[in-house]
């Protein structure tokens, strides 16, 4: 009985190890996505007074209104925040993630944006190859459009050709603190 009920032990530890250890990917990132360590104490805000978070975006910020960037701000950045990064996407494009706007090495000081302007900053690459704001104008349904905001502990440095995949693999143990806002839109 004993022997039965060892055996019975030893292979349910085995068996809970194995599929524990295949649901969690033993540790390891897709091979398209760039690992970013997080170091984050959940205090920066990032917040819009043209919409809420998981609130509809205003057809004036698409390509449906006048193509122009919402306002944005923030506070509480931690108080060793160098430079930020601003990311904009909507992950529920046909194609995978549609890059919107990157914007990076944003001085630690600014701590909003008006519509339709640029944070000071270097702007790289959307999706569509542009420097700038791209206006959210999805085909059908409804999509998210996620407004990322990273305070880091070091100024980037890129260059302007610079894409979202690049600032990801720069910014990698160097984020000090990050707040996301999102948003909606249908067409």
């Amino acid at each position: 009985m004993f022997k039965t009920w060892s055996l019975f032990v030893s292979w349910f530890l085995v068996f809970g190890f194995f599929v524990y250890g295949a649901g969690c990917n033993g540790g390891h990132q897709p091979a398209n996505q760039p690992a970013v360590l997080i170091k984050t104490g959940k205090n920066m805000q990032l917040t819009s007074p043209a919409f809420g978070h998981n609130q509809p975006l205003p057809a004036k910020y698409t390509c449906d209104g006048q193509n122009i960037s919402p306002p944005l701000a923030w506070d509480d950045l931690p108080s060793t925040t160098k430079s930020l990064v601003l990311l904009v996407d909507d992950p529920d494009a046909p194609s995978g993630d549609f890059v919107h706007w990157v914007v990076f090495d944003i001085p630690s000081t600014i701590t909003s944006i008006d519509e339709g302007q640029k944070p000071p900053g270097i702007v790289g690459k959307s999706t569509l190859k542009t420097n700038a704001y791209v206006s959210p104008c999805p085909p059908s349904g409804t999509h998210r459009y996620i407004f990322k905001l990273y305070a880091l502990d070091r100024i980037l440095s890129l260059t302007p050709s610079a894409t979202k995949a690049d600032v990801l693999a720069a910014i990698k143990d160097h984020v000090l603190d990050q707040a996301e806002l999102v948003s909606t839109y249908k067409r």
